[in-house]
């Protein structure tokens, strides 16, 4: 086995493995029966007026443009002012997804997919514009290399039927969203580049703001929640300057987090090897090329470090206490790591691999807290360990910085839910957040899945009304404190508890701390 380096280039590398996430439960939801024209709620907004769709007592707004199509001379480029158009625009279908292989887009639910990408999508069940619900964002995973908002487990109705105003975004995926290059950092003033996927999460927000009050939102409680790359995204957006003031909550759902950024120097490298492949001399020639003959050439997108959209080092950021400070609820899953490890077959390889992956400093620690004497042994913390250093101690770690360093309370959880304990795989908490349980796929709507499931997203829609988790009838989630290490496990039954893989967590942040000071050196 190999254990993933979780930084730079290897980060999107790694978690390409969401595909099966993608196969296994983004299958296309089932056309709905629409309400009649007269039923269709309309709303305006920057650019024009919308009409949706009414169903069951759920206004949804779908493929909202919120900036300018990134096309042609706006290809890798942050995203413009969105386009007014005249009438009423009929809002009751997705936005193409963004440039990516074709079957992931269409596993997504997508009908097509497109440069011109940039649009979000609301469901509200307010009566009318005065009510100021509690928002929430939702940014999609998928390494940064896929995605969509029309996949079925991410339909914001049983948010809007419990109170809340659910916005889904999309932004670009791939090259075409994290593209950095010498000349597109010279257009840019010399402040870098590569980011324009964070920057249209940006902008969605900025849109948010300005707009959702609309649609009975309240725009001074607004809450960013991702999965995966998504809340990889929430953690980067909770160190940006730029995105100072745009939100007021954080949720992050297994991200990868307070690990360093591609440099601007590796992702201009890869940005020029990717000009090399693709046969264009400079980005002119490269902007003058069809997105199909772009999206076919191999690139591992990354954030890169600018330090305005991107910081370079969130950790340091905390400590010094320069970041978005606002309460965060953020977690893992059992079985994160079950996608991305490489199996092990022996003692000898995960010692190996332990090695290859950490160094020689605090490595003893890291052996010492995970049982490796038996080849199933070996194979069990081959999972175990890249969970950790991947998705739980960037989790834990942002957790005991929020605390110790902010205002706003942290709030951890432990996802446990699967068919044995230990074995909650990646993604696998979506369908209980989202409440959309059942159907062909996913996780069954069992009395003890629905239960779960409801508490959950009590948890979530408290935490985005008051910043705080707790209400009547859940049971009490302490907020983290570094002294009692409290976590909520999500299992059959919830409760709140000792973090299970806690001895894991300290022997991989004793590494990580020795590769630290050997960086200052």
């Amino acid at each position: 086995m190999t254990v993933v380096r979780v930084r730079g280039n290897e980060f999107g590398r790694m978690l390409c493995a969401v595909v099966a996430v993608a196969v296994a439960v983004f299958a296309r939801p089932a056309a709905c029966q629409l309400a009649s024209a007269s039923d269709r709620p309309t709303v305006k907004v920057i650019g024009g007026e919308l009409r949706g769709v009414l169903k069951n007592g759920v206004a949804s707004y779908k493929g909202i443009p919120f900036a300018a199509p990134p096309v042609g001379e706006l290809r890798w480029k942050a995203p413009q002012a969105v386009e007014p158009w005249e009438g009423v625009r009929a809002a009751d279908r997705f936005g193409p997804a963004p440039m990516q292989p074709a079957l992931m887009a269409t596993l997504q639910g997508a009908d097509k997919m497109s440069e011109d990408c940039l649009y979000l999508n609301v469901w509200t069940a307010a009566n009318n514009a005065s009510e100021r619900r509690p928002v929430m964002v939702w940014i999609y995973g998928g390494a940064y290399m896929l995605g969509a908002t029309s996949a079925r487990l991410y339909d914001g109705a049983a948010f809007a039927r419990k109170g809340v105003v659910l916005v889904s975004v999309a932004y670009r995926v791939g090259p075409f969203g994290f593209l950095a290059h010498p000349e597109l950092g010279a257009e840019n003033g010399g402040k870098g580049s590569g980011n324009y996927g964070i920057q249209d999460q940006i902008a969605a927000l900025r849109w948010v703001k300005a707009n959702i009050a609309q649609f009975g939102g309240d725009p001074s409680r607004v809450t960013i929640f991702g999965e995966s790359a998504g809340g990889t995204s929430v953690g980067i957006l909770a160190a940006s300057p730029a995105a100072r003031g745009l939100f007021h909550r954080a949720i992050s759902e297994s991200g990868v987090l307070m690990l360093p950024a591609t440099s601007r120097v590796a992702g201009e490298a890869l940005g020029r090897k990717f000009l090399a492949d693709l046969g264009a001399k400079d980005i002119r020639a490269a902007r003058a090329m069809s997105a199909d003959a772009v999206q076919k050439v191999k690139f591992a997108p990354s954030a890169v470090a600018d330090d305005d959209t991107v910081v370079a080092d969130p950790y340091g950021r905390y400590l010094r206490g320069a970041f978005n400070d606002t309460p965060v609820l953020l977690g893992s899953n059992s079985d994160d790591g079950g996608m991305f490890a490489p199996p092990v077959h022996s003692p000898e390889e995960f010692e190996n691999a332990v090695h290859k992956a950490l160094g020689t400093a605090g490595v003893e620690q890291v052996l010492a807290a995970y049982p490796h004497g038996t080849n199933a042994e070996a194979a069990r913390s081959g999972r175990e360990i890249v969970r950790e250093m991947i998705f739980g101690w960037p989790a834990w770690t942002w957790a005991r910085l929020q605390s110790e360093k902010g205002k706003g309370k942290a709030f951890l959880y432990y996802f446990d839910h699967g068919a044995r304990p230990g074995e909650a795989g990646h993604a696998s908490e979506i369908a209980f957040v989202f409440g959309n349980l059942g159907g062909l796929i996913g996780p069954a709507a069992s009395p003890a899945n629905l239960a779960l499931s409801d508490t959950m997203m009590s948890y979530w829609i408290n935490f985005a009304a008051q910043g705080d988790p707790n209400g009547h009838g859940l049971p009490p989630w302490p907020a983290f404190d570094p002294a009692t290490m409290n976590t909520m496990i999500f299992a059959t039954t919830p409760q709140a508890g000792v973090i299970p893989n806690l001895e894991k967590l300290e022997a991989v942040d004793a590494c990580y701390a020795h590769r630290r000071n050997d960086q200052r050196k």
